[in-house]
């Protein structure tokens, strides 16, 4: 028999409604793992007592007839999601004591299809770094192994590490994440998961702790397409109390899922391939002839400005965090450091509080926005940025999505992550773009590489593409065939 945490959602919730097992047990379960899995560090704040209360009101509802799309599925929850009486952090110390008096739009739409919260899960502090190694908490670790070195602790990607960590283990059925620069899709590719970053404003930003507002974008991370497709569905929603979100129909994209692609154009930028490893190329090559296989027609296309990138995602999101984080003062809420005045105050307070990630990048942002850099930097990465949108508005003319590498390699060992922070921004090589131009991009499992790790294509689409990127994202899925490869190692195992 199958074991409840095995389970994907979509299937978690069709056992469910055939009462092959009750809510409550589901729950039992993943608390079981939580507490079995807590040597990887996913896990900030643990919530069984809200969660068995939660799944019991699921079983009364399920009985009933009154459930809904998320009945008694237990999730994990990024903690940069403010969760109305239980503790958020953002993996900082200057929030360490911090309890929302409300909560977040994307959370409320969850409870409201009744989902059950197994707890918060760390991210890098405040969203800031590409491998989960600046969170407060210390770091979370990958349950991947290297097939060699099963010794090493693997990094599980980052900003989003605790809840790919809390996913890939088996430790909840789904998890909420966000993403600024690729923040869902990297760690979807180093631990094996589907991960979508919808169109900027598809999912409300209100009561997520923000690092950068025009880039970051909430999302979830799944096993499968069809569970990335019902959390989706479920996560967006139009928010009048958030000026970015919107006002668009929201699809069920779970029932419209198809995998036919006959007819599809699908672009491949030359520039993502310039000096890709051979093992990527391998998996970009399986991805064409996948798509070919289906129907679709590949097309080589250009986007030239996509080497200045990350220089630009560097001076921007920077720039909104100095002002975005302007407002931990150690006055309202969180810590307080006290000094002789108001100004030592701050200072101890912010020096005490954000680690040296958070500080190297306040820093970075005050300096391209002073005065004498703030046309220099700042201005001139907000007009690089609007080409880099026009890059894809001209691509788009003439293909339906792109197909790309997520990553530029597999997961990396955490004592031999790189030291040089603009080697670590390079993890980011290949989604930043896809936040610079507001546009929506997937993240899905193809293989392994000769160390036994995850490797992930990406799919990017227009502007509200978030139907047919999910369509062909299941047609490559099915083509790929990990989740069949995940269950063959586990029995190995």
């Amino acid at each position: 028999m199958t074991k409840l945490t095995d389970l994907t959602l979509s299937e978690a919730r069709d056992s469910l409604v055939k009462k092959e097992f009750s809510a409550v047990e589901l729950t039992q379960a993943f608390i079981a793992a939580v507490e079995d899995n807590r040597h990887l560090n996913a896990y900030v704040t643990e919530t069984p007592e809200l969660a068995l209360e939660q799944a019991k009101a699921s079983d009364t509802r399920l009985a009933n007839g009154t459930a809904g799309k998320l009945e008694g599925l237990p999730l994990a929850i990024k903690d940069l999601y403010c969760t109305k009486g239980v503790k958020t952090t953002a993996s900082s110390k200057i929030l360490h004591n911090f309890v929302p008096q409300y909560e977040s739009t994307v959370t409320q739409n969850l409870w409201n299809e009744g989902a059950v919260m197994l707890g918060k899960v760390s991210l890098d502090e405040f969203a800031m770094g590409s491998s989960n190694t600046t969170s407060h908490f210390g770091n979370v670790i990958s349950p991947w192994k290297e097939k060699d070195r099963p010794e090493k602790q693997l990094c599980p990607g980052g900003s989003s590490g605790g809840s790919a960590a809390a996913v890939a283990a088996r430790t909840a059925l789904a998890a909420t994440a966000s993403d600024t620069g690729g923040s869902i899709r990297q760690p979807a590719a180093f631990t094996g998961l589907v991960g979508i970053k919808p169109t900027y404003g598809l999912c409300s930003r209100r009561g997520m702790i923000a690092y950068a507002s025009s880039l970051d974008q909430a999302g979830p991370l799944t096993h499968t397409v069809r569970d990335a497709a019902l959390m989706l569905e479920v996560m967006a929603s139009h928010d009048p109390l958030d000026s970015t979100s919107l006002n668009v129909d929201i699809p069920s994209y779970s029932s419209l899922l198809n995998s036919d692609l006959k007819g599809m154009r699908i672009g491949l930028p030359k520039e993502y391939l310039e000096g890709l490893s051979s093992e990527m190329m391998v998996e970009v090559n399986k991805g064409i002839e996948w798509a070919k296989s289906c129907g679709a027609t590949i097309v080589e296309v250009s986007l030239p400005m996509t080497k200045y990138a990350l220089p630009t995602y560097y001076v921007i999101s920077p720039a909104e965090a100095s002002s975005n984080l302007a407002r931990y003062d150690g006055v309202r809420y969180g810590l307080r450091i006290d000094g002789a005045t108001l100004d030592e105050l701050y200072e101890n307070t912010r020096r005490e509080g954000f680690g040296s990630e958070v500080r190297r990048r306040i820093m970075i942002g005050t300096y391209v926005l002073s005065a004498g850099y703030y046309d220099a930097y700042y201005m001139k990465a907000q007009r690089v940025r609007t080409l880099i949108q026009k890059d894809f508005e001209a691509v788009f003319k003439d293909v339906d999505l792109l197909l790309t590498p997520t990553t530029p390699s597999s997961s990396f060992a955490l004592d031999e992550k790189p030291t040089d922070p603009v080697q670590m921004y390079l993890q980011d090589v290949y989604t930043v773009t896809v936040n610079l131009a507001n546009l929506p991009g997937i993240a899905i499992p193809t293989g392994l590489d000769n160390k036994g790790l995850p490797l992930s294509l990406q799919l990017i689409g227009p502007r509200l593409s978030e139907q047919r990127l999910l369509n062909a994202a299941l047609a490559l899925e099915e083509c790929a065939g990990f989740a069949a490869l995940l269950k063959d190692l586990r029995k190995a195992a």
